[in-house]
């Protein structure tokens, strides 16, 4: 049986290990809000860009673009995005390991596709376990500006037009609730009509474009194409800092369930101490008698 000593050695590591998580959950929910605040400031212009993109293709379905055309698919790319860190609960494991089973099912082999990892957690991972990885990009900020994520979107969307993929996925942690994150893929490339969620019957219909409407979806599509990549990492930061937020809550939450246990537990260990040392001392009075 355990000392008093020990017991309460493990009542105060434990208390420490609460404090710690309490306030790791306190920043993540801090954190939270402002990766909630971002992505819904983002929102708007993604969708005035697929309304814009979406009212040209509804005049002229026949505007041609390389990011428009379809080619046989030799090699496809996949853009991940994890965490820099862990303490966040299921949050990479299960983009991980849907990723995995999405390779392993659509491709023979390994030179059918390249990795293109967004975070620290899931690059050391796939490299590791000898994916191809193509880039790797870490230390992403928990609110990044669209001119830090301008490289990664640049090289994405160059890889498309330079032709060394057909095509382009992203996969990421869709932000629902608070307490639920949904692992979503999308295609990045080739852009399709039916892919676009615009409104077709807005007021941009009875619009001219100048130059031309070629011209405008010419400048246009990269910036869906980025843009796309930008919104699925502030919403995948967004559900990173909640699931993190769940994680040390629940750990905070176990902990005091062990504070409990053991008080009990020394209450009892010390309650017997002193009952042994009451029964020794009659004990020993009796006997002198």
């Amino acid at each position: 049986m355990a000392s008093l000593r020990d017991i309460k050695n493990k009542i105060n590591s434990t208390k420490k290990t609460s404090h710690i998580t309490k306030a790791m959950e306190m920043v993540s929910t801090s954190k939270l809000m402002k990766a909630q605040s971002n992505a819904v400031k983002f929102t708007p212009y993604m969708e005035k860009i697929q309304e814009v993109i979406t009212t040209i293709f509804s005049n002229n379905s026949n505007l041609e673009h390389p990011m428009l055309s379809k080619r046989e698919v030799k090699k496809t790319l996949y853009v991940v995005i994890t965490s820099d860190s862990g303490l966040c609960g299921g949050f990479n494991s299960n983009i991980i390991r849907n990723l995995v089973n999405t390779v392993t099912t659509r491709h023979k082999s390994k030179e059918e596709y390249g990795i293109v990892a967004i975070g620290n957690y899931g690059a050391e991972f796939f490299r590791k376990n000898d994916f191809p990885v193509v880039d790797s990009y870490k230390n992403i900020p928990d609110e990044p500006s669209f001119a830090q994520i301008k490289e990664i979107t640049n090289k994405v969307v160059g890889y498309y037009i330079d032709a060394e993929f057909d095509k382009i996925y992203i996969h990421y942690n869709h932000f629902v609730s608070m307490i639920s994150q949904e692992v979503t893929e999308k295609q990045v490339l080739p852009i399709e009509s039916t892919s676009l969620t615009g409104n077709q019957n807005s007021t941009l219909s009875s619009y001219n474009f100048e130059p031309g409407e070629a011209e405008v979806l010419n400048i246009l599509l990269p910036q869906y194409a980025e843009s796309m990549i930008y919104g699925s990492i502030l919403d995948s930061k967004a559900s990173e800092h909640s699931a993190r937020k769940t994680a040390m809550k629940n750990s905070t939450d176990n902990a005091q369930g062990i504070i409990d246990s053991l008080s009990i537990k020394y209450n009892r260990a010390r309650q017997a101490a002193i009952t042994q040392e009451i029964t020794e001392i009659v004990a020993g009075a009796a006997a002198t008698q």
